[in-house]
């Protein structure tokens, strides 16, 4: 069932399984907030297995790209267009949000993004290749994030 994630009134609906809930919630809403103030876009997620189409495209990208097979448990989805951009996140039990931004034009930007939750260890299937710079935010308290840019087409 879709959710529409309410960055005034964070909710861990969906995401009460894992355990920094509450960060992972958080940090949903941060996206939830850009999205809005940026392109009046409501960011709404439905379970992963609502959805496995989108999850199957950022796991053959990160599969296709980086050789990245993600062990944690996907718990929510969620795909849209937005400004010329295919995006789309998966928001795992652990605490690790992943987010393809597709540039649909040739030659547009494309790129995966990884952010960790407030609590959460770095995945050991990232730790190797990444390193992950922190921010601040109010609703997520510290983030850390990384990103790759994306060469094939999808």
């Amino acid at each position: 069932m879709p959710y529409t994630v309410d960055f005034q009134n964070v909710s861990t609906v969906g995401v009460e399984s894992s355990p920094v809930a509450e960060p992972l919630a958080g940090l949903r809403a941060n996206e939830a907030r850009y999205f809005k103030n940026k392109y009046d876009h409501a960011f709404t997620v439905r379970p992963a297995s609502e959805a496995p189409e989108t999850l199957d495209w950022v796991n053959r990208i990160l599969s296709d790209e980086r050789n990245i097979v993600i062990s944690a448990r996907p718990l929510e989805v969620t795909s849209f267009e937005v400004d010329g951009f295919r995006m789309a996140y998966v928001f795992y039990e652990s605490g690790l949000a992943i987010n393809v931004m597709y540039g649909i034009e040739d030659g547009a930007k494309r790129a995966v993004g990884f952010k960790l939750s407030e609590g959460m260890d770095v995945p050991e299937e990232l730790a190797a290749s990444f390193k992950f710079a922190r921010q601040k935010s109010k609703l997520a308290g510290v983030i850390r994030g990384s990103y790759f840019v994306i060469k094939g087409e999808y």
